[in-house]
C-alpha cells in the first residue's frame, strides 16, 4: 500500500501526463510509494455540453466554476476510498503561500484531493462546504491551478518516506530556514572561474564552516526575512556577526568618508 494517495481534479488532465511521469515523481509512482490519479471534472457534469463554468450572479467579468461537478467528483473519490480525504486543497492565489512546513505536513497525510480552479475562480460554496485548505504558490495570477498543483505534488513527493535519502532532505534550502550554499563540480577552472580552494583542501571541518558561512551570507543578502525565524545555533550567530563585520569593513573601504552604524 502506498504512503500517500493524491487525486487531482482538473479540466485539462492531459497537462499532467509528462510532468507526473518523469524524474523523482515518476520513480516514486513506479515503486508504489505514492499514487496519483487525475480526474477530468467534465466527466462529472450532467448536461450534454459538459459545462464546468457559468456566469457569476450579480454580473461581472469572466466565468465561475460550477459547484456541482466538483462536489460530485470529490464525493465519488471519497466513496471509492471508503472515507473522507485528509485534505481537500484548492489551488488559488487567495490561499496561504506554500512553504516547507506546509509541504512536510502534507507529506504525512494518507489521502489528498487537489482542485485546480480556472477562469475567475470557483463558486464560494465549494470553499464553505468542501475545501479544507487553500494554497497559493506566490503572489501572482496564473491561467489555472494546474501548474501550481504540479509544484505542490513535486514538493510533497520529496518528503514521502523512501523517495529521497534523509541526507538529501536535511541539507536542502529552507530546512534550517536558510538558503543553500554554493555548489561546484568539475572542471575546477571554467573560463577563468576557479572553484574555491577550500573545497579541494580535503579539510572537512574547514569545508563545513565555509559552506555554513556561505549559506548565511547568501540568505542575509537575498532573503534576510528568513533569518528572523530560522533555527540558528551559537555558531551560526557568530558567523553572522563575522559576515556583517566584514560587510561593514568593505563598505568603509569603498567609501571611507561616510559614517556607518
Amino acid at each position: 500500500m502506498c504512503d500517500l494517495k493524491i487525486d487531482i481534479l482538473t479540466i485539462f488532465p492531459e497537462m499532467f501526463k509528462v510532468p507526473l511521469s518523469e524524474s523523482i515523481i515518476g520513480k516514486a509512482r513506479e515503486s508504489g510509494l505514492i499514487e496519483i490519479n487525475i480526474y477530468n471534472i467534465r466527466d462529472f457534469t450532467v448536461d450534454k455540453h459538459r459545462m464546468t463554468d457559468d456566469y457569476p450572479f450579480g454580473g461581472g467579468a469572466g466565468m465561475i466554476m460550477k459547484p456541482e461537478p466538483i462536489f460530485a467528483a470529490t464525493e465519488y473519490i471519497q466513496k471509492k476510498m471508503g472515507e473522507p480525504a485528509d485534505r481537500v486543497i484548492l489551488m488559488t492565489p487567495q490561499g496561504k503561500t506554500l512553504n516547507q512546513g506546509m509541504v512536510k505536513a502534507l507529506a504525512e497525510e494518507h489521502h489528498i484531493i487537489i482542485i485546480c480552479a480556472r477562469y475567475e475562480g470557483v463558486d464560494e460554496r465549494l470553499r464553505d462546504a468542501l475545501v479544507t485548505d487553500e494554497i497559493s504558490i506566490g503572489d501572482y495570477v496564473l491561467t489555472g491551478g494546474e501548474l501550481p498543483a504540479m509544484v505542490l505534488v513535486d514538493a510533497v513527493t520529496r518528503f514521502v518516506p523512501g523517495v529521497l535519502s534523509r541526507d538529501t532532505l536535511v541539507n536542502e534550502s529552507f530546512e534550517k530556514g536558510v538558503l543553500d550554499y554554493p555548489q561546484y563540480t568539475r572542471p575546477r577552472d571554467f573560463r577563468g572561474m576557479i572553484v574555491p580552494d577550500v573545497l579541494i583542501s580535503g579539510n572537512h571541518e574547514k569545508i563545513r564552516l565555509w559552506r555554513k558561512k556561505q549559506a548565511l551570507t547568501r540568505t542575509l543578502s537575498r532573503r534576510p526575512d528568513l533569518l528572523e525565524k530560522a533555527s540558528l545555533d551559537p555558531e551560526d550567530y557568530k558567523l553572522l556577526r563575522d559576515i556583517k563585520s566584514e560587510q561593514l569593513s568593505d563598505l568603509m573601504r569603498e567609501d571611507p568618508e561616510n559614517e556607518y552604524d
